[in-house]
């Protein structure tokens, strides 16, 4: 387990310990307050480590886009006549954001006499970016069996800056289908309220008070389902959501918290 991620789960886990012990134990009787609490406690589980996940994910994100500037400078060195060493070396003042920091690493670790192969596997590995990875194999494999080492390198340059190009196509045009989602999930928001305040209480015809009583109780069992669908219906739409528009799920727990959240206020207020 990385460091950094062992105080975020341990303070998660003591805040969803004594939300799970105050629900139970104080508020088991108040369905909606014991429910909301569980929810809570679950986030409160869950959080660190989606965070976490999240923040590096985009932290890749943040590589892949720069990477091709990088090839670019890098080819451009190569091409000059430069080794792969030197041309590294030439390219690790720039400044190419969250790359930076690896770039230099590799620079220094192949000044220090690492062979060229494996500075270039080391720094594929740390940026944990399948993208990068599979160019710099490519890279590698180029050096290893000689050829035209400078065509290879510009045609793997181009590689990356066309992903990049299609990746940006890819997010406009999901834009569209984030909208969607969002349009779905407030439209069932909606038709969980009008069955609350409309088709619910249609159910019972009073006629004493014992079935006054009967068709509050009732009214407060769908209110508790119908809670529940919405905390399940935004958590899963938020990661199709995430999914669709930044091609990971993990990209999806900021639209589940944010769906979960506000349908629920929602409902409360208006149900």
């Amino acid at each position: 387990m990385r460091e950094e991620l062992i105080v975020p789960i341990v303070a998660g886990i003591c805040m969803a310990s004594l939300l799970f012990y105050m629900s139970f134990l104080f508020f088991a009787e108040q369905k909606n307050l014991f429910y909301a609490l569980i929810i809570i406690g679950v986030g409160s589980l869950l959080s660190p480590i989606g965070f976490f996940k999240y923040m590096e994910h985009r932290k890749i994100r943040k590589m892949e886009e720069v990477f091709p500037l990088f090839m670019r400078d890098f080819v451009e060195g190569v091409r000059s006549g430069a080794t792969i060493p030197q041309s590294i070396k030439t390219v690790a003042s720039n400044d190419y954001g969250e790359l930076s920091p690896l770039v230099k690493k590799m620079a220094a670790q192949m000044d220090w006499g690492i062979p060229v192969e494996k500075a270039l596997l080391n720094f594929a590995k740390a940026t944990k970016s399948k993208l990068i990875a599979r160019i710099i194999s490519s890279v590698i494999e180029s050096h290893r069996f000689g050829g035209n080492l400078t065509d290879t390198l510009e045609a793997l340059g181009n590689t990356a800056v066309e992903v990049e190009r299609l990746r940006a196509e890819r997010r406009l045009y999901l834009q569209s289908q984030l909208l969607t989602g969002y349009i779905i999930f407030f439209i069932f928001l909606v038709v969980m309220i009008i069955l609350q305040r409309f088709l619910i209480p249609s159910f019972t015809q009073i006629k004493s008070p014992a079935e006054e009583g009967k068709k509050l109780e009732l009214m407060g069992r769908y209110k508790i389902l119908f809670q529940n669908l919405i905390t399940i219906q935004g958590f899963f739409a938020g990661l199709i959501v995430g999914k669709m528009s930044e091609g990971a799920i993990v990209a999806g727990l900021k639209h589940s918290l944010f769906m979960i959240s506000v349908g629920l206020v929602i409902y409360l207020i208006a149900a």
